[in-house]
C-alpha cells in the first residue's frame, strides 16, 4: 500500500524557551539546510554520498539493504555548508525491518528542506520507484532526480525514461566512477534554501568588554593590563561614561580591551549622560566577543550583578567572570561567596572565575587562559554524526519525560551554527525545560564548552494538513540559552 500524504510529517520551528509559541515570523532558526538522500534498496545512495563527501563515510556493499538507519554527515560544496541525510532503501510496501527502515526514510524527507531521488538508470523505473515519486511528488518539497550508474550510452538512453516519474528531467550521474556529480551538486544547491546570514567576523586583535555594575574596579584593570593611567579612575561611581579601548599584549597575544560605563539598576531609569552611557555600554558588548564581568568580591552578589551576566548571556558573548578586589576579603567572607556563586548563579556556573586585584594585580595574568577557553567553546564546532551517536547513546539512556500521555523522540539533531554554539532539535513533540537542560549539562560535559552559552531550540514534527496546508510554521530561534 502506497503511503498515505495525510500522513506526511513537517516540521515547525519552536522557541524552546515558551512551551508551544510557533509564531509565522519568518525568522529562520539558523540551521544549515538538510538534503535528504531516498530511493529503492541497492541504487547506489551510500556510494554517492560517499562521493558527494569525497571521502569513505558511508558502508558500501554489493547487497541491498546495508544502510538501515537515518545517518546524518557534514558536507560542503561550493563554499555553502548543508547537512546529509543518507537513508536505507525505501519500499513502498514494506514489512517487519523493512518497515522500520523505510520509516526511518520518511522521517528523514519530513525533517529535509531538498530532497536527492536516487534511481538506477539501467533498470529504469520500477514500481517501487513510481510508488516513491507518488509520495515525494506531494510533500511539498524540491526534489532532485539522480539517474545513477550511468556509465555508456545505452545507460544514457535509459536514463531518459525516467522522466514518466513526473520529477522533472532525470540527471544522469555514476556516483561509482564520479560523473556529473559536480554538476548534480550545483543543482543540489539551487534546491537548497539560501544560508541565514551570517555576523560578518571582523578582524584584527580579539575583542573583550569589562563591563560590571559602578566601581567594582574595570577601570583599574584596563590601567594595571595596559601599564598605564589609561582610563580616569576616581572613588567617585560613574566616572567612565564612554567606551574606553586600549590594544594589550598579554601572553604573546594583542587584545582589544574595552572598558565601559558601569551598568546602574534598569538603564530605563537612569536619567541625561548616564542613560546614554549605559547604550553606549551595551553597543561595546555587542561588538565584543567575550565580555568580563568584574563583581566585587568583597560585597554580596547583588541583583545588578545578575543582571549584567543574564546581558552578557542573552548577547551570545563569551562569559569569563573575575571577582575584583580578592585583597580586601577574609576568608569568612570567601566562604560566604562560595555560597552565594552557588546559590544565586545557577545560569553561568559554566563560566571561568579568576580572582584577582586590579588594584596590585594579583593574579591578572590568569585572564588570558580564562579567555582563551571561553572563546575557544565560543568557536566550537561538534559534527552532525559525532552529535548524532552522542545524542542517541543520551536518549536511549535517559528517555525524555512522558507529555500529554506520549514520549516525544528526538529524531535528529545538528549544530546550526557557532560564537555561541546553537543545537537544533528535530522532535517528534515538545522537549520539557527540564529535558533540555538536562541535554545542555551533558553536552557541556562531554564536549565542553566552557565559558560560553549554549542555545537549544527545537523544530517539532507536525502532520501534514495540520496548521495550514502542511507549511511549517516559522518560529523565532532558539532563546534556551546558558
Amino acid at each position: 500500500m502506497e503511503p498515505d500524504p495525510a500522513e506526511w510529517v513537517t516540521y515547525a520551528d519552536v522557541d524552546s524557551a515558551e512551551a508551544g509559541d510557533v509564531t509565522d515570523d519568518g525568522e529562520a532558526d539558523g540551521a544549515q539546510p538538510v538534503l535528504a538522500v531516498v530511493g529503492r534498496p541497492n541504487v547506489g545512495k551510500s556510494t554517492l554520498v560517499n562521493r558527494i563527501l569525497g571521502s569513505r563515510q558511508a558502508v558500501v556493499e554489493d547487497v541491498p539493504g546495508v544502510t538501515r538507519d537515518r545517518v546524518a554527515y557534514d558536507a560542503n560544496w561550493g563554499g555553502r555548508a548543508f547537512t546529509l541525510l543518507d537513508t536505507g532503501g525505501w519500499e513502498p510496501r514494506p514489512r517487519g525491518l523493512s518497515a522500520e527502515v523505510a520509516g526511518q526514510a520518511q522521517a528523514a524527507v519530513g525533517m529535509a528542506d531538498a530532497v536527492l531521488f536516487v534511481v538506477d538508470a539501467r533498470v529504469g523505473a520500477t514500481d517501487e520507484d513510481e510508488a516513491v515519486a507518488a509520495v515525494l511528488r506531494r510533500c511539498g518539497k524540491p526534489v532532485v532526480l539522480a539517474a545513477n550508474k550511468v556509465d555508456d550510452a545505452k545507460s544514457e538512453a535509459d536514463a531518459q525514461t525516467l522522466w514518466s516519474l513526473g520529477l522533472g528531467e532525470p540527471f544522469m550521474v555514476s556516483a561509482m566512477h564520479g560523473r556529473g556529480s559536480g554538476d548534480l551538486l550545483d543543482l543540489v544547491l539551487e534546491a537548497l534554501p539560501e544560508p541565514p546570514p551570517q555576523r560578518e567576523a571582523v578582524g584584527g586583535p580579539r575583542r573583550v568588554a569589562l563591563i560590571g555594575k559602578p566601581n567594582v574596579g574595570k577601570s583599574s584593570l584596563l590601567n594595571k593590563l595596559a601599564g598605564s593611567e589609561r582610563a580616569v579612575v576616581d572613588a567617585v561611581a560613574g566616572t567612565t561614561r564612554d567606551p574606553v579601548d586600549e590594544l594589550i599584549e598579554l601572553g604573546d597575544i594583542t587584545w582589544r580591551f574595552v572598558d565601559t560605563a558601569g551598568i546602574r539598576r534598569r538603564y530605563r531609569e537612569s536619567q541625561g549622560a548616564d542613560f546614554y552611557a549605559t547604550l553606549r555600554t551595551r553597543s561595546a558588548l555587542d561588538r565584543a566577543e567575550v565580555a568580563v564581568v568584574l563583581i566585587d568580591a568583597s560585597e554580596p552578589l547583588t541583583d545588578q550583578d545578575l543582571r549584567i551576566i543574564s546581558m552578557v548571556i542573552e548577547a551570545g558573548r563569551a562569559l569569563v567572570i573575575a571577582y575584583n578586589k580578592w585583597d580586601r576579603t577574609d576568608a569568612e567572607r570567601r566562604r560566604y561567596l562560595e555560597r552565594e556563586i552557588e546559590g544565586q548563579l545557577h545560569n553561568a556556573r559554566w563560566a571561568p572565575r579568576v580572582n584577582i586585584s586590579a588594584t596590585t594585580g594579583r593574579h591578572v595574568e590568569k585572564l588570558v587562559p580564562a579567555l582563551q577557553t571561553a572563546l575557544g567553546s565560543w568557536e566550537r564546532r561538534v559534527s552532525t554524526g559525532q552529535l548524532n551517536s552522542w545524542l542517541g547513546a543520551l536518549v536511549a539512556a535517559t528517555p525524555p519525560p512522558m507529555r500529554g500521555g506520549r514520549q516525544p523522540k528526538i529524531m535528529f539533531a545538528t549544530q546550526a551554527g557557532t560564537k555561541p554554539p546553537h543545537f537544533v532539535l528535530f522532535t517528534s513533540g515538545f522537549l520539557e525545560e527540564t529535558y533540555r537542560r538536562f541535554i545542555e549539562r551533558k553536552l557541556r560535559e562531554e564536549f565542553g564548552f566552557e565559558g560560553t552559552p549554549v542555545r537549544i531550540s527545537m523544530r517539532l514534527r507536525e502532520k501534514r494538513g495540520k496548521g495550514g496546508a502542511g507549511r511549517p510554521a516559522r518560529g523565532r530561534p532558539a532563546t534556551r540559552r546558558g
